[in-house]
């Protein structure tokens, strides 16, 4: 009796993984990162930091702690961006009168054109890669995305 002999196949499907959505936003949501890393590279950059600037740029004066939760991000790690965004001088820390212990953060002027010239660079990266679809699809698919986020978990 021999073993049977078994070959890669010469051409791989992923059809039966098709059907989940999590498979099909996670395989675009590698494409949209892999293009907004090289979108905000250049500007020295992260998706990490340009949210984070994003957020402090509308909300001045927002704490730490606030910025955190807006982003999702665990409180220990977000001090690394906040520590990299003054480090290179993109936003200052304050201590807030009201509690001595948390930061108030803000945009410098330095951070605010990065902030300017990397939304620029964001728009024409959404721009390019969401070219195929309509202003309603891109609309849907926020409201589809917002919805999954909100949704109840039970």
């Amino acid at each position: 009796m021999g073993e049977d002999q078994i070959t890669a196949p010469s051409t791989i499907t992923d059809a039966a993984l098709r059907p989940f959505v999590g498979f099909n936003l996670k395989r675009a949501w590698n494409v949209i990162h892999a293009d907004l890393s090289q979108t905000l590279e250049p500007l020295g950059l992260r998706m990490i930091t340009f949210s984070a600037l994003v957020l402090i740029g509308e909300n001045p004066g927002l704490s730490q702690a606030q910025l955190a939760a807006a982003l999702s991000v665990e409180r220990p790690n977000l001090v690394a961006v906040t520590d990299e965004l003054s480090a290179k001088g993109l936003v200052s820390r304050n201590r807030l009168p009201a509690d001595r212990r948390a930061y108030a953060l803000q945009l410098t002027g330095t951070g605010a054109r990065l902030l300017a010239q990397a939304s620029e660079a964001v728009h024409a990266h959404e721009a390019r890669l969401y070219a195929a679809l309509s202003v309603d699809e891109r609309r849907i698919l926020r409201a589809a995305l917002t919805k999954i986020e909100t949704a109840p978990r039970g």
